[in-house]
């Protein structure tokens, strides 16, 4: 039987510079080739864009849900953009707001940037779940409970004196009441296991319902699900059985009258996968490491959000990478740093505490002059603070936190796929200039994913560590700070490399020789040269989007705010105002034409999630009034809420002018 197709318009919300929102997603069209297996007697809508967010209790598996039908929706050949959202604690309380662990997938036919502004879809595994993110939804989107943990003893537990269900709470939304725990169980009466396994799988049974609902493949989960249980073959079948019941109850149930159809999106030619921001940076170590010829060498002491790194390097013995997970922040970064004197490319991974325990060792990296690259995923802060939220607030940390003069370069990557990119430059700087190097990330794109052109290995820049291996003086003698004219960088000679023998440490050093100094005129020489050294690393100019070229604000962004950023320039522009764009993938140095960038526009507006740091280090390096627009309430910064910002900085030079 072929498909029928609801041709009616979705409601007309926007949301970014995304599509429309409605019931389902976003705008409808026409009919679209839609696969054997997934033919039936409903109507089916076609979108250009949904966005879902799973939630429930930490223990509930949304993580592993959203994560396993972000997976099919890369394969299907959507671009996609994903905000996993969970608790610190590995079991938070069960059934409380604070315990709740949500995932959003934005997925569509075309470009997008961001996880999306509010959901579409939300799918709620309990009361708790369906209160801590109802103020997120827009009015006439779905949501689909599990109306078996809506028990009074749940509901008075998140502060509901009434069963939202039935109290006409929900009345603007499209309400679909789902035993899931139930309807698992059924599916799962045969299988042998008890009831309290059995539940668990009620997560498989939403992820079947809702690969049914937006004809998601089903394939690669069932896959997934041998392959992660296959020490368990019985787990693994009542998981599938599960999925396949929700799959199922989908299309034979009353309450789904229609299914939605988001086609494939028309990306550049080329091989794709879906790719997280600490597994793409982890891959662009590795390529660093093949690229250079350097085994690479990992020292690092697990913390959120970073841990995934380690884990995911520990894996690559096979490309000679060596991994230690030391007993501490300050033993990671030492033996990284030992490595690294030894011959390897060096590398330590954490996030804002684990930087302030290594801040000695990475001033006597600067002192030594040797490569390092200390990789921040900044979370938020002070102290422990948030640790599974994310933040961008330690730049002004790696810019300054080391005593003394210590001048260390900064790259910040714009997405998770950039983070290979940034991996691979932040390398490059450290090995070609001879100093530690930043590597800005954060755990929203740390644990964010899209869709990521895998490179050819020709693409890729080549690195060469360019090791000393004779004297570099004519009387025969090897002098370790004798320098490159070009870079500044001193020689990098390999322990027990014959004739190069020399001393180094943390006390000044003797320009040239490396002899231990404490000649005033010497010290102020050698600070001064690794200031220049790192201020003369070349950078790529300044790249700015201003389409016609009469826009007169600038918003100017660094890391992850580049999706929310261009999404609300987006936006703007589609609303017929004019806007300019330039987002910084390096810090430290900033572009050699950045001042008179920021110079020949009337206004700067710089959104960070922190008080306003780059925005400080612009105002005293360039003299520039750049306008400050801050957040730090743990999540990236929404599309909607930054285009009125936009247009306020726009409109505050149009009634200037009218004075």
């Amino acid at each position: 039987m072929t498909s029928q197709v609801d041709q009616s318009e979705a409601v007309d919300g926007s949301d970014g510079d995304e599509g429309r929102s409605g019931p389902g997603g976003g705008r409808s069209g026409p009919v679209v080739p839609v696969a054997p297996q997934h033919r039936g007697a409903k109507p089916i809508r076609r979108l250009d864009r949904v966005i879902i967010r799973f939630a429930g209790d930490s223990g509930d598996g949304m993580q592993l849900t959203g994560d396993r039908f972000t997976s099919e929706t890369a394969s299907f050949g959507n671009d996609l953009s994903t905000l996993p959202n969970f608790p610190a604690e590995i079991r938070a309380p069960a059934g409380t707001l604070p315990g709740v662990s949500s995932f959003q997938l934005h997925f569509a036919d075309h470009d997008i940037l961001t996880p999306g502004d509010a959901p579409n879809v939300l799918v709620a595994m309990n009361p708790a779940a369906l209160k801590a993110n109802l103020p997120d939804l827009p009015r006439g989107a779905e949501i689909i409970v599990n109306t078996d943990e809506f028990t009074k003893r749940a509901l008075a537990k998140v502060g509901y004196g009434a069963d939202p269900l039935g109290d006409g709470s929900l009345q603007g939304f499209h309400l679909h009441k789902v035993p899931l725990t139930t309807l698992t169980l059924e599916a799962l009466k045969d299988s042998g296991l008890a009831r309290k396994d059995a539940e668990r799988a009620k997560n498989m049974f939403a992820l079947g319902l809702l690969s049914w609902m937006y004809h998601r493949p089903t394939h690669g989960t069932e896959s997934f699900l041998r392959t992660k249980f296959a020490k368990k073959p019985q787990i693994a079948e009542a998981n599938i059985s599960a999925f396949r019941a929700g799959w199922n109850f989908g299309e034979t149930t009353e309450t789904f009258a229609v299914s939605y159809e988001v086609p494939p999106a028309k990306l550049p030619p080329g091989r794709y996968r879906n790719i997280s921001g600490n597994l793409a940076l982890s891959y662009g170590l590795i390529a660093a490491s093949r690229r250079s010829g350097l085994p690479l060498y990992l020292g690092s002491y697990p913390i959120t959000p970073a841990s995934d790194i380690l884990h995911e390097l520990s894996r690559h013995k096979n490309f000679g990478v060596r991994t230690f997970q030391a007993e501490d922040e300050i033993a990671g970064i030492g033996a990284a740093l030992g490595a690294a004197f030894g011959g390897a490319l060096g590398v330590t991974t954490t996030s804002g505490p684990g930087v302030a325990l290594k801040s000695e060792t990475i001033g006597l990296a600067v002192s030594l002059e040797l490569p390092l690259l200390v990789v921040d995923i900044q979370r938020g802060g002070p102290s422990t603070g948030l640790p599974t939220k994310t933040e961008q607030a330690d730049l002004l940390q790696a810019m300054f936190g080391r005593n003394g003069e210590a001048p260390v370069p900064i790259v910040a990557p714009a997405t998770p796929a950039e983070c290979f990119d940034a991996a691979l430059e932040a390398a490059r700087i450290a090995v070609t200039y001879r100093t530690p190097v930043f590597l800005l990330s954060d755990g929203y794109l740390a644990n964010g994913s899209e869709p990521w052109r895998i490179p050819a290995v020709d693409e890729l820049p080549a690195i060469e560590p360019d090791f000393a291996t004779a004297p570099n003086r004519e009387d025969g003698e090897f002098w370790p700070y004798q320098r490159d004219p070009r870079t500044l960088a001193r020689p990098w000679a390999l322990p027990g490399t014959p004739g190069l023998e020399h001393r180094i440490g943390g006390i000044e050093k003797q320009d040239g020789t490396g002899n231990i100094s404490y000649d005033p005129a010497n010290h102020d020489l050698m600070v001064r040269t690794r200031q220049a050294k790192v201020d003369g690393i070349a950078v790529p100019d300044t790249g700015v989007d201003d389409p016609d070229g009469e826009a007169r604000v600038l918003v100017l962004g660094w890391g992850s705010t580049y999706g929310p950023i261009t999404a609300a320039v987006r936006r703007v522009r589609a609303d017929g105002g004019r806007i300019a764009q330039a987002h910084l993938r390096h810090l430290n140095p900033f572009p050699a034409d950045l001042g008179t960038v920021l110079r020949s526009y009337d206004k700067v507006v710089v959104p960070e999630m922190n008080l306003g740091q780059l925005a400080l280090l612009l105002r005293a390096r360039y003299l520039v009034d750049a306008e400050s627009y801050n957040q730090v309430r743990g999540l990236p910064f929404k599309a909607a809420q930054l285009a009125d910002v936009l247009w306020a900085a726009i409109g505050a030079l149009d009634e200037e002018d009218n004075r």
